[in-house]
């Protein structure tokens, strides 16, 4: 079972996460910020992961620690859950269109974090979210989950299309790279023999 739960409490946010990676994309999401409920459902859906988030954060200041910290536990999570790899593809990417909008995400389960993130968007704001905050999420999930990740946004003219072409491209990338690769059986995907 490719499952994990995990808490995290700081002065700043409280944050509850379970996934298993082996769903079939149902979300349970209650982040405080809407636009980011409707992204982390994008990742459930097209990587067929079952999500389950509940935080609690300083969203009178802004949705920064909020957005971060759900990337940060959202990491260890899949960390937990993915375990040693054994017998997995461990990389994968998906093009991912939306109208006007084309985004590429490339991922690695390396073991070693990474962000590559070129995603020019269109202007700074989804209705109240801070597009900034799409680079943060992800800088806190690979830092936590060991994973080496390239996003590239290669057009569109609508930021909301832009956001989300990313995030379901994310969750088709991850859903590759979690598969089972039958001919490599039980094997670790690395010359090293771990990641």
């Amino acid at each position: 079972m490719r499952t994990a739960n995990i808490t995290r409490n700081t002065l700043e946010t409280q944050v509850s996460v379970s996934l298993d990676l082996d769903g079939s994309g149902q979300a349970k999401l209650a982040s405080g910020v809407p636009f980011l409920d409707h992204m982390l459902d994008q990742i459930a859906r097209h990587g067929l992961i079952d999500l389950d988030v509940d935080a609690k954060g300083d969203l009178h200041i802004d949705a920064h620690h909020t957005v971060e910290d759900i990337g940060i536990t959202l990491g260890q999570a899949f960390a937990k859950a993915v375990g040693d790899k054994k017998g997995i593809r461990r990389y994968g990417h998906a093009y991912v269109p939306l109208d006007e909008a084309l985004s590429r995400v490339v991922v690695d389960l390396s073991g070693r974090p990474g962000l590559v993130f070129d995603v020019p968007f269109s202007r700074g704001r989804i209705g109240d979210f801070d597009v900034d905050l799409v680079r943060e999420f992800f800088q806190g999930f690979v830092n936590h989950a060991g994973v080496t990740l390239h996003v590239d946004g290669l057009r569109g003219d609508n930021a909301h299309h832009q956001a989300e072409t990313v995030f379901k491209a994310f969750g088709r990338a991850l859903r590759m790279a979690l598969e089972r690769d039958e001919r490599l059986g039980d094997v670790t995907p690395s010359t090293k023999g771990s990641l």
